[in-house]
């Protein structure tokens, strides 16, 4: 019912409306043509893995994000699962799980040390998904951040 592929150029102006929505989500103002510009951008520079949830239709209803960083302790890629969106209508069918093997699937045949994501506190949906995939809370650091 669902085809999870990579993104590709063609994908952008469905994957844009998902990106939009997803950061409307997040509480940030709808600017879907500096969306489409952004992921243009992490497409063609090769900066991030996104992959989309497609219904047999053609139509987008999901996506998932991942940029590459790097554990130095461990000497490997690790990759930050930073984004993770399905249209409302479409969850509770298992899209999320699905978008969610592709990160590991990622991870695997990149040889990473593993995936790593934040969440809001406010997100309960994400906070149960994520457990329930194998993901463990790290309630021994604390996180941090900086803003400009």
């Amino acid at each position: 019912m669902y085809q999870i592929r990579k993104a590709t150029f063609e994908d952008l102006p469905q994957l844009s409306i998902l990106f939009d929505l997803y950061r409307f989500f997040y509480g940030k103002k709808s600017d879907q043509k500096s969306a489409e510009k952004f992921l243009h951008e992490r497409i063609q520079n090769g900066e991030s893995e996104i992959f989309v949830a497609e219904e047999t239709e053609g139509k987008l209803v999901g996506f998932v994000q991942l940029y590459p960083i790097f554990s130095s302790t461990r000497m490997k890629k690790l990759w930050l699962l930073n984004d993770l969106y399905v249209l409302e209508d479409h969850r509770g069918k298992g899209i999320s799980v699905l978008l969610i093997e592709k990160a590991k699937e990622l991870s695997r045949n990149t040889h990473a040390c593993g995936l790593i994501l934040e969440t809001a506190k406010t997100n309960h949906i994400g906070n149960k998904l994520y457990p329930k995939t194998g993901f463990e809370l790290d309630q021994d650091h604390n996180y941090y951040a900086w803003e400009e």
